[in-house]
């Protein structure tokens, strides 16, 4: 049976990586998990590697509207209130790829994912927030880095990331008034899947191949754990985590 008295939370894109990370720190600490992203089998996984806590896996594209809407009806219907999101689901899009060769498909599949999939869930979410009794709850937006200083080639996934710490400013702003907080972990060099070629070396803005150090992805999730386990009258509204040693301060 769900705990009816533990915090709820959704995590998009927790089949893998930061997601998965945060959902099994979140699980582990007591709190019941919604587990959304576009392939049931690997939320199951990441349910099996924390059967403490109670958990939902639904299958969601986060691009599509009608996806984002079940699976916040399917919360509401297992655990009948929602205290957090940890907007997640991202794609980098096709690595290596100067800007003039681009195609279009890619760069409109990058933006329906980290962007306009972050703001239907941040609507969803918002809404039951508002409605819910008692009222409010947190959402925390996944940046990155990037969101401050792209690398080379990224022009899809740093312009998205750019305009995601604009949504979370103006959903900070307009939550005020329902005790919605919404801050943003901008994230370098957590080590996943997504991570593991900068053991092969990445390029870097002077055009040289270079190896990059990588940080624990456990250190991320006990960062989004602290600003969701804060009281609603306190924000972290922007936390940047990196690995210490990689070229991000002072990059290019």
């Amino acid at each position: 049976m769900t705990d009816r008295h533990s915090k709820i939370a959704v995590v998009t894109g927790a089949g893998s990586g930061i997601g998965r990370a945060v959902a099994r720190e979140l699980l582990r600490t007591g709190w019941s998990v919604a587990l959304a992203g576009r392939r049931v089998g690997t939320l199951e996984e990441t349910a099996a590697l924390a059967p403490r806590g109670a958990c939902l896996a639904v299958g969601t594209d986060v691009s599509r509207p009608d996806d984002v809407a079940a699976l916040f009806e399917a919360v509401r219907d297992r655990f009948g209130r929602l205290d957090l999101l940890f907007n997640n689901a991202g794609t980098f899009g096709p690595g290596g790829v100067p800007v003039e060769d681009l195609p279009y498909e890619a760069w409109r599949h990058v933006v329906d994912t980290n962007l306009n999939g972050a703001f239907l869930c941040a609507q969803a979410a918002y809404r039951q927030m508002r409605e819910q009794d008692p009222q409010g709850g947190r959402i925390i937006n996944n940046g990155s880095v990037s969101a401050h200083t792209p690398r080379p080639h990224s022009v899809a996934y740093t312009a998205t990331k750019h305009a995601l710490t604009g949504l979370t400013k103006s959903l900070s702003l307009d939550g005020r008034p329902y005790r919605i907080a919404v801050g943003q972990i901008d994230i370098g060099n957590a080590a996943t899947d997504m991570t593991a070629r900068m053991q092969d070396g990445v390029l870097q803005a002077n055009g040289e191949l270079a190896v990059e150090p990588v940080m624990d992805v456990a250190d991320v999730a006990r960062t989004v754990r602290h600003m969701a386990e804060l009281p609603l009258e306190a924000n972290v509204q922007f936390a940047t985590v990196l690995a210490t040693a990689m070229p991000y301060v002072g990059r290019g």
